[in-house]
């Protein structure tokens, strides 16, 4: 009997303390496997299987590429690397494309689930800012496994909740302590055969891009209309492409945003480059008194006298580009509903 035995997690901020607490409540003789993606930094030490060895009973070991799976064990997506699954039962770990600027990010491995397991894949967004998960979770549903989100105001950091649920038709939103029990009682639950799931030709060519396949090859610009809008990472052009009332992009190379993580590199580009501004500004300023004091030396008066007036001229620009850089505040699809709220 085909059963719901394929369980994924997404999850970002907060999500260490949230994943002790999910572990901790799973059985020992659990008859499923945990694939696990939580955001962190590419040089990070990759030991988050040891924290959760540490609280729950269940075996974890960041995943090794062509591991096969087994039943009762957790699998955690080692830095810098996205992890995914095969049809043959088999993880793969792969630096392909970062999506949501993240790698492990959590749409791919969802993505990979729901196109080699379908109606038997669970999926479950925990508690992070922004909103990856959701295009992944989509996903899930498309190709009919179930789709559990921690309730927003049980998770430290609401929006990856909030917009799987705005995006997603969830099955099930629950507080922490009541995932665990809902995980054993589905994977002793039997599952759909596929037949009324088919895999899309979309999340066949996303699914190829995250194991490393040309994007353009695979079918990428095949996805979506071409926006207005260059890719962050590598300048090329991002097609929009749509799930269900959920808008993302995805660049010619393979990079994906969703809104939210679009927004939010934007913000940070244009940081970049402010700063880029005030250091020209000032090493400008600084370069025009010295030569203004050589000329002094020189008793050219008049000259460095000029050069002067340019030099607080350029610090005054500096400044006032220091003043927009102290008040940028990131973008965000939630932040930008509360101020159209007056919020």
């Amino acid at each position: 009997m085909r059963r719901k035995d394929i369980i994924v997690v997404g999850t970002s901020s907060g999500g260490i303390d949230a994943l002790r607490g999910l572990v901790a409540e799973l059985p020992r003789d659990l008859r499923a496997t945990i694939f696990v993606v939580l955001h962190v930094a590419p040089y990070s030490l990759g030991i988050l299987p040891e924290i959760l060895e540490g609280a729950g009973p269940l075996p974890a070991t960041n995943a090794r590429d062509w591991e096969r799976i087994e039943p009762g064990h957790i699998y955690v997506a080692p830095p810098d690397h996205h992890l995914l699954v095969e049809p043959q039962g088999v993880v793969r770990i792969t630096r392909g494309p970062k999506e949501n600027r993240f790698r492990p990010a959590v749409d791919p491995l969802f993505r990979s689930a729901a196109h080699a397991f379908g109606t038997r894949v669970v999926g479950v967004i925990l508690t992070g800012w922004l909103d990856d998960g959701t295009a992944g979770l989509y996903a899930v549903k498309e190709r009919g496994g179930t789709a559990i989100v921690q309730h927003p105001d049980d998770a430290f950091a609401p929006a990856m909740p909030l917009n799987a649920i705005k995006s997603v038709e969830v099955d099930h939103i629950v507080p922490l302590k009541e995932i665990a029990p809902l995980l054993v009682r589905l994977s002793q639950a039997p599952a759909e055969e596929e037949g009324a799931y088919p895999v899309s030709d979309k999340l066949e060519t996303e699914v190829k891009i995250a194991k490393e396949a040309n994007a353009i090859e695979s079918g990428v610009l095949t996805l979506g209309e071409p926006s207005n809008f260059a890719c962050p990472e590598c300048h090329g052009v991002l097609l929009k492409l749509e799930d269900g009332n959920n808008v993302r992009f995805r660049c010619h190379t393979g990079h994906a945003y969703s809104v939210d993580s679009l927004l939010a590199e934007i913000g940070e580009k244009t940081e970049e480059s402010l700063w880029t501004t005030i250091r020209s500004l000032e090493e400008g300023a600084l370069f025009m008194r010295r030569l203004a004091d050589h000329f002094r030396e020189q008793h050219n008066d008049t000259d460095a006298a000029d050069l002067l007036k340019k030099a607080d001229e350029s610090r005054r620009r500096a400044d006032l580009v220091r003043q927009a850089v102290m008040s940028h505040e990131q973008l965000s699809q939630s932040r930008l509903r509360s101020a159209s709220d007056g919020g």
